[in-house]
């Protein structure tokens, strides 16, 4: 028959000393009885029972072994014994990644009253950095690690398969930030390369853009034209100047007077009318008033 308490307790010691630093224990009362000072000290933080004994047997942990041992075997009050089945945690943390990132997640078991011929019960008791989806996955691993291990102790097989699956998990989130930035660098690529090539012309659209841009091109010369002849319309000839606004016949005059600008002739500098050589067209038989050619020579 088989001793399933013996081979559960062995598979205990065997395991603190496989994660030391990540294994937490607790016991049943039973699982205390006849276990060696040795074997109890590998499974049960003392610290807390030192802790614990003071409140309640009012014994002071330095007593000894012996009186905690006691103690123990017939006490069901304290909270890390119990007559449930024996259940422990264990924390799975996975190679750190490329930025030193990594996932870690605390497996909790429980023995089951016939294991190993029975699976035992296990759950995810915390985790770190896992979406839902690796959560669900890891589950699943366990129950079919579980299902192929049964009749052989199978935590620490079971803890190798989740502790391959957070590295599996890593490298996922490596791969995946890899192909993020690949896509983004391939957008802004792609992006830079439409600021340059712009749209492909073809006949249909060089056609389409011409007839919008013709018709834009006239609306532009239809309103200049249009603002050219109101413009004219407006516009007042010099003579119909002079006759709307008859400042403007001593403008000249005021604007000199304005400024301080007295023009001062100096009438040596011109000749006498007398002195000047002037021909009399009327001596000139071939004169012709009507014809002003008339008086040219050859």
């Amino acid at each position: 028959m088989t001793d399933y308490g013996e081979e559960q307790r062995n598979e205990l010691e065997a395991l603190e000393s496989i994660y030391p630093d990540s294994f937490t224990v607790q016991l049943c009362c039973e699982d205390v009885k006849g276990m060696s000072e040795e074997g109890f000290e590998s499974v049960i933080n003392w610290k807390e029972v030192a802790e614990l004994l003071p409140t309640l047997t009012g014994a002071s942990a330095s007593q000894g072994w012996s009186e905690a041992q006691a103690f123990l075997r017939g006490s069901a009050a304290i909270p890390v014994l119990s007559e449930n089945p024996p259940s422990f945690t264990i924390t799975v943390t996975s190679e750190a990644g490329e930025n030193d990132e990594t996932v870690q997640t605390t497996l909790k078991f429980t023995y089951s009253e016939k294991y190993p011929d029975e699976a035992p019960l296990y759950e995810i008791f915390s985790q770190e950095n896992l979406e839902d989806s690796d959560v669900s996955e890891i589950l699943k691993l366990l129950a079919l690690q579980a299902e192929e291990n049964l009749g052989m102790v199978m935590i620490f097989t079971l803890v190798t398969a989740v502790q391959e699956k957070l590295n599996e998990i890593v490298d996922q989130i490596k791969t995946r930030r890899e192909e993020e930035k690949k896509q983004k660098e391939k957008e802004a690529e792609e992006a830079e390369k439409q600021l340059f090539h712009g749209t492909p012309v073809t006949i249909e659209n060089f056609l389409s853009w011409k007839a919008k841009f013709d018709a834009e091109l006239l609306e532009i010369k239809k309103k200049r034209m249009k603002e050219e002849e109101q413009a004219g319309k407006n516009k007042l000839s010099g003579k119909q100047l002079f006759e709307t606004d008859h400042n403007l016949d001593t403008s000249d005059i005021q604007f000199l007077e304005d400024a301080g600008n007295n023009v001062e002739v100096d009438e040596s500098l011109f000749q006498e009318m007398d002195d000047l050589e002037l021909e009399d067209d009327e001596d000139d038989p071939d004169y012709n008033p009507a014809d002003p050619e008339s008086d040219l020579t050859d």
